[in-house]
């Protein structure tokens, strides 16, 4: 009877609102709003750019549990060539690598503190997807990656074309990247809104021995590659 009154519900409020609200409210789900024009990557989450977006937010590990003192926003921002991030990330310590460069990506990346999105538009194919992410120092390393080729891991061989911007607030311990990703290196169809992406978003933050991993949804194993636990980003028209 319960489940029974639910979908009438449910059904009320399609008929009301004209639409079904599951996308707004679904948890494993959120809106990037498309901005009126491409623009310089900047890292300040009060700009103009970026209050056009509502953040979504990491908070759990891998297997969903809490991580306490690590909430980590995420703007998102898409224009018909390319979809716009920015991560806002608190720590207690940095674990940095040494000597980076920021003229050429990094490969093996992800052994030091790093902010990731793995993106994918193919829906039959869920082990085909790309990976891209950002460090503190505005290091970059992007990956086409194929769960079925027995070294996925060579996928960073790939170039994206993406462009990075990061910066370290040391006196707030919060530190900021900004991702600008082509759209043509994640879908080869044009972007539109209704658009949706198979996305999940995650962080490595902190040394060795007191290391915190972070995930947007939860992949329920120690590897973040885990494509069925993916959730949805949705492209929308501006406000």
């Amino acid at each position: 009877m319960q489940s029974m009154m639910k979908n009438l519900m449910y059904l009320l409020l399609v008929l009301v609102v004209g639409a079904a609200p599951a996308l707004a409210a679904d948890a494993g789900t959120f809106t990037s709003v498309r901005a009126a024009k491409d623009v310089a990557l900047e890292t300040n989450p009060k700009s103009i750019f970026w209050q056009g977006s509502d953040p979504i937010y990491i908070v759990n590990d891998n297997w969903g549990k809490p991580v306490p003192g690590y909430r980590t926003e995420v703007f998102s921002r898409w224009t018909r060539d390319n979809l716009y991030l920015l991560y806002v990330c608190p720590y207690q310590k940095l674990h940095l690598k040494p000597n980076p460069s920021t003229t050429a990506e990094t490969n093996q990346l992800w052994n030091w503190d790093v902010a990731e999105i793995f993106i994918g538009s193919d829906f039959k194919n869920i082990r085909r997807y790309k990976e891209f992410e950002i460090s503190p120092q505005a290091e970059w390393v992007d990956l086409d990656i194929n769960l079925d080729s027995p070294h996925h891991e060579d996928g960073w061989k790939w170039n994206s074309g993406m462009q990075v911007k990061a910066r370290i607030d040391r006196e707030h311990k919060v530190w900021y990247g900004a991702m600008k990703i082509p759209m043509a290196a994640i879908d080869p169809q044009p972007a539109h809104a209704g658009t949706m992406f198979r996305v999940n978003l995650f962080r490595m933050q902190g040394p060795p021995g007191d290391q915190k991993s972070l995930t947007w949804q939860p992949t329920m194993k120690a590897t973040f590659h885990v494509p069925e636990q993916f959730g949805r980003m949705m492209l929308a028209d501006q406000r």
